[in-house]
């Protein structure tokens, strides 16, 4: 199910500089979560494993199914809407994973995705939406009107801009030492300006709901595109600072103007 992907040229100076040790794997098959039979198989490949363990305390009763095996004491690894390459620490040495459906993506995004994974992984930060809220998902729940999957949706999105604000300095430094992975994370960026540019009208006249607007606007983050409101008060280093607290308190007042 896991084959060792050769990587050579930008990818491996990016992982020598963030994550020397991590092994980058092509997976055989399509996953969200990677069921925990098939994670437990990692054992062959690496030194030790570590399954993380989260209490259920932390998630709501009328959260995805998902969300509460992800939670549950079996060795998982990854959630529904991680994309197309993802990363562990809970093996020692970490790892990358490109999953089946990353054939057919273009190299150089591909390539892309799999240095941001890399710089992610070097990044002392949660593996996760649920450990980065931790005890304050609940409260991010309370505070979104919307039902559970909406949460969910919203809740990694607004990880993901957190990771995004510590990992933009990091593409932009790039441009000299690895020009071809800048211009994919550049490429990247304008291809989704015009559809942050039109998502105050778009939310206007129904066509985009706030849950799928967070994900567009908060993916645009590490990029370092101009988001409008209310996405816009997630381009701050106090966000980096304060973490989950910053994003319930914007969730909060995102959704108490709104009514």
């Amino acid at each position: 199910m896991f084959e060792r992907r050769s990587i050579s040229g930008e990818l491996e100076a990016v992982r020598a500089d963030h994550a020397p040790d991590a092994l980058v794997l092509d997976v055989e098959n399509d996953f969200g979560t990677l069921p925990p039979a098939a994670a437990e198989d990692l054992g062959l490949l690496v030194e030790s494993l570590d399954p993380a363990a989260y209490t259920t305390e932390w998630v709501p009763d009328d959260a995805p199914s998902q969300l509460h095996r992800y939670a549950g004491p079996d060795f998982t690894i990854g959630l529904p809407g991680d994309g197309t390459v993802t990363w562990t620490r809970q093996t020692d040495p970490p790892i990358v994973f490109c999953k089946a459906r990353a054939e057919g993506t273009p190299d150089p995004f591909l390539d892309f995705l799999i240095a941001e994974a890399l710089v992610q992984v070097g990044l002392d930060v949660p593996e996760s939406f649920l450990p980065f809220f931790g005890e304050r998902y609940p409260d991010l729940d309370a505070a979104i009107p919307l039902d559970a999957a909406a949460t969910y949706q919203i809740g990694a999105a607004l990880y993901d801009a957190w990771l995004g604000l510590q990992t933009r300095p990091i593409f932009e430094s790039w441009q000299e030492d690895a020009p071809d992975l800048y211009d994919a994370w550049v490429d990247a960026g304008d291809r989704l300006r015009d559809r942050v540019d039109g998502l105050p009208g778009a939310i206007a006249r129904d066509e985009t709901d706030f849950s799928d607007a967070t994900e567009l606007a908060c993916a645009a983050i590490k990029h370092g595109l101009d988001l409008p409101a209310p996405f816009a008060a997630l381009d701050t280093s106090a966000y980096v600072d304060y973490g989950a607290d910053y994003a319930v308190q914007w969730a909060s007042k995102t959704f108490e103007s709104a009514d």
